[in-house]
């Protein structure tokens, strides 16, 4: 049986951590997706040292038509430039024909800007064996250079699923799949996946997608966080202090977890709307506007983020 001590003896002191940001998308004043500071955000996190992820939830993919989808990823080729890395979220949920086929329809697509397709859940899949959820997925990687999956729990999104131990294992085993972000908000969880991971395929990376336990990356997860997009060059200060063993870590892990536990309280998906109102108090965006299906935070979220801002040294 595992223990709080097992768990314990896993911090990984001075780890290069792999960080992906998970990026905002903007709406300006008309309701429009604001493309040109969309690009500056993208611009500014990539030259933070971490790796932007778009089409995300965080960048309402749940919500934008398929032209959109297009449109974004060919404003992140532009803004970043020929051959800069970044992450994109393949979505089919509420699409009809072949499952497998619906996949690589994506993958190509985002192949096609030179992004590294994460595979988003879909309730199709919702109550197949362990056994024919790897066989979906396994046709779906077949000849891809590189694929990430995804575990979303269900309080982001219903059409997400943590899977269990089998399926995990399972995945674990295709080649062209490098990764998973995990998004299930419980440590034990995340814990047992790291622990799999060590016994099964070492090189296999787990991305926490806890924004309410960002300090996993000391046990041995990378990460991939809506979180991250709030203030992504102090993201990449704080993985700086860890790989360093700098003390300054803790100080600003804690303000950004902070941040953090603001941010991704309930309703959990109004963070996005959290996400644009601290990117428009520290004027990175000309307004806090979302896509008009996000749900809103309270007009007085301006002060508890404000806090947050002053916390972290970005307000004075």
């Amino acid at each position: 049986m595992e223990t709080i001590e097992s768990w314990q003896q896993r911090i990984q002191v001075r780890r290069k951590v792999k960080g992906i940001a998970a990026a905002l998308l903007p709406y300006d004043s008309q309701g429009r997706i604001a493309e040109e500071e969309f690009a500056a955000h993208l611009q500014a996190t990539h030259r933070a040292g971490l790796t932007n992820a778009v089409n995300m939830d965080t960048g309402y993919a749940n919500y934008l038509t398929d032209a959109e989808k297009r449109r974004v990823l060919q404003i992140t080729r532009e803004a970043l430039g020929k051959g800069a890395p970044f992450v994109a979220g393949a979505y089919v949920e509420g699409r009809e024909g072949e499952i497998v086929s619906l996949y690589r329809g994506e993958i190509e697509q985002i192949a096609a800007y030179g992004g590294t397709p994460i595979l988003f859940q879909t309730t199709r899949l919702h109550g197949m064996t362990p056994s024919e959820k790897i066989a979906v997925y396994r046709a779906v990687c077949e000849g891809v250079p590189e694929v990430l999956g995804f575990e979303l729990g269900r309080m982001f999104a219903p059409n997400g699923e943590i899977f269990d131990e089998e399926t995990i294992a399972g995945l674990m085993e295709i080649p062209p799949l490098t990764g998973l972000k995990h998004s299930s908000l419980d440590r034990a969880t995340e814990l047992r996946r790291l622990a799999l991971r060590d016994r099964l395929r070492p090189e296999f990376r787990i991305y926490t997608g806890n924004d309410l336990g960002i300090n996993m990356i000391e046990y041995g997860s990378d990460y991939l966080l809506g979180l991250a997009t709030f203030c992504p060059e102090k993201f990449a200060e704080r993985d700086r202090a860890w790989e360093q063993g700098d003390p300054a870590y803790y100080a600003l892990t804690d303000a950004l977890q902070h941040l953090g536990n603001l941010a991704f309280r309930a309703p959990v998906p109004a963070y996005k709307h959290s996400a644009a109102v601290f990117l428009h108090l520290l004027g990175r965006i000309s307004t806090d506007r979302t896509h008009p299906l996000n749900p809103q935070r309270p007009a007085w979220e301006q002060e508890l983020l404000r806090d947050c801002a002053l916390r972290l040294g970005l307000l004075s």
